[in-house]
């Protein structure tokens, strides 16, 4: 497979990094390329601060540190983030890092898994070779099988790490991470109690299983209904995206739709927003009015408010779990250099999603925690 241009950009700053000074032409040699292309290499990474370039040759940058170094204060800090998208549900999270980062004075550089978790390893240490001296992670798992077979490099890092919106496996060298993510048990407590409330029976649950957030809903349904004091769970009716499986897609809406039709069911959380939008759709073609046939909670709140009858959403403090993971990184950073008794003191740190009522669940708007 042909070595892409952010590869190679990664072994270029592994080797200045670790030599701290090196000349164009003997880059080009132990890269295999051209001195040509070497060189607009090193004029694009100088330009975006990564490397020093003086007279044909290049230094690693005396704002990041000597190699392996790490700074005391947080000031002129680079830290590392590995996200699986940057775009929905991650793109507020990048940002709430980005934020923080910011405000202690530190440069955040940022590398995308696209859901690739066989390639999460790599792409750390790419940015380990950008010079980042702490890294967030979020891997590109998609279920519990993906932790497992991807998952243990994390604890081997030679940086500080915190993992990001995902949770190890009890007793896993993994769990010995500083950690933070959304609590969405909680966020689907709050949706199922919430609709109870407005006079509707036990809620039914149409989930993905396509990811860490989507499992994590459909465990905590589960034990929302156990909470309650409901009946045992009714079957999740199982979702998927309408544009990749377009079969899968209506035999979900059949399903609530005939529930609904049956007197079965009069209320449903929906992992995601956009799955939610869909749904209502389809189902208005069929003759089921949101709210007045059925009261809906969608669960993401990042488009929920767009649609047609404003859906009322669960929104996990996305942009929050950012800004503290930063905020615990930069200071594991400063405890590590400066010998802090604590230092080896790890937390799991789980925020609470919000409630935000819309027209879609039939009641009067607000923001519940």
């Amino acid at each position: 497979m042909r070595e892409s241009a952010a590869e190679r950009h990664d072994r270029l700053l592994a080797l200045v990094r670790e030599r701290g000074t090196a000349r164009v032409s003997d880059l080009a040699g132990l890269l295999g390329v051209s001195p040509v292309t070497a060189r607009r290499d090193v004029e694009a990474l100088a330009a975006r601060g990564l490397l020093d370039r003086v007279h044909g040759q290049v230094s690693w940058p005396r704002a990041q540190g000597a190699p392996g170094g790490v700074a005391g204060s947080g000031s002129g800090l680079v830290l590392g983030l590995l996200a699986p998208s940057a775009t929905y549900y991650f793109a507020e999270v990048i940002r709430g890092a980005h934020e923080a980062a910011a405000r202690a004075g530190a440069r955040l550089i940022l590398r995308i898994s696209d859901y690739r978790p066989e390639e999460d390893r790599a792409r750390t240490e790419g940015l380990l070779a950008a010079g980042a001296e702490g890294v967030l992670v979020a891997p590109g798992w998609r279920g519990p099988e993906d932790r497992l077979a991807y998952g243990d490099w994390l604890a081997e890092l030679p940086v500080p790490a915190v993992l990001l919106e995902r949770r190890a496996a009890p007793g896993t060298p993994l769990d010995g991470l500083d950690r933070v993510s959304s609590d969405h048990a909680h966020g689907v407590l709050l949706a199922l109690r919430h609709l109870l409330e407005l006079g509707h029976a036990t809620p039914l649950l149409v989930a993905r299983s396509d990811s860490p957030t989507a499992l994590a809903v459909r465990a905590g349904y589960t034990e929302a209904l156990g909470t309650l004091g409901l009946e045992a769970p009714r079957t999740v009716i199982d979702s998927v995206p309408a544009e990749t499986d377009p079969e899968g897609f209506e035999r979900a809406v059949r399903a609530l739709h005939e529930a609904v039709a049956s007197g079965r069911a009069s209320a449903a959380l929906v992992h995601n927003d956009v799955d939610a939008i869909q749904i209502v759709q389809r189902l208005a073609e069929l003759g089921v009015r949101v709210p007045e046939d059925l009261a809906l909670i969608a669960y993401d709140d990042e488009v929920a408010a767009l649609a047609d009858t404003p859906l009322t959403a669960v929104a996990p403090p996305k942009r929050r779990v950012g800004r503290h993971a930063t905020e615990l990184l930069v200071e594991r950073l400063g405890a590590g250099s400066g010998g802090d008794e604590d230092e080896a003191a790890r937390r799991h740190l789980s925020l609470l999603p919000r409630l935000r009522v819309r027209d879609s669940c039939g009641a009067s708007r607000t923001t519940t925690a």
